[in-house]
């Protein structure tokens, strides 16, 4: 049995699973370059470079890796969970899950959109936690993908 196999992916053709993919690279992406700004003392262009990621990341996520996810792997669980395909999607999962949440929390702390009780004055150390959970998620989901797809994207 194949890795494909294993995990019925027929809700996500090929497609859809590339743009998913570019998406979630473009995110990164946007997040470094959000961290390279803060870096440079380029606060505001920072602060709108990161949301915008997280905006995007949490646009994919609600509006399509969920859906996929209870789909296909959850009804599998725990059962399957000993086997690769599973085992990404499920790490995927929870680190993507961890990381949108608080990844969105921060973002919206960081444009004054929480109450101020639940401020936090030194940043770094959230952004920094939000980025590597982001980091983690993305590549636990390329993982997923080369398990699921192989190596090709087309």
């Amino acid at each position: 049995m194949t890795p494909v196999d294993a995990l019925v992916l027929t809700v996500a053709p090929r497609p859809a699973a590339v743009v998913s993919l570019a998406i979630v690279l473009v995110a990164a992406a946007l997040l470094t370059v959000g961290w390279r700004l803060a870096l440079r003392g380029r606060y505001e262009a920072h602060r709108w470079v990161q949301t915008v990621a997280a905006c995007l990341n949490a646009a994919l996520v609600l509006g399509w890796m969920i859906r996929s996810f209870v789909d296909n792997v959850w009804p599998q669980l725990p059962a399957r969970l000993g086997q690769t395909p599973y085992a990404v999607a499920t790490s995927h999962a929870v680190a993507g899950a961890i990381g949108v949440a608080f990844g969105s929390f921060v973002a919206l702390r960081a444009n004054e959109l929480v109450p101020a009780r639940l401020a936090f004055r030194d940043y770094k150390p959230f952004m920094r936690a939000s980025y590597a959970l982001y980091l983690l998620a993305t590549l636990t989901g390329v993982v997923l993908y080369v398990v699921a797809y192989g190596l090709r994207v087309r």
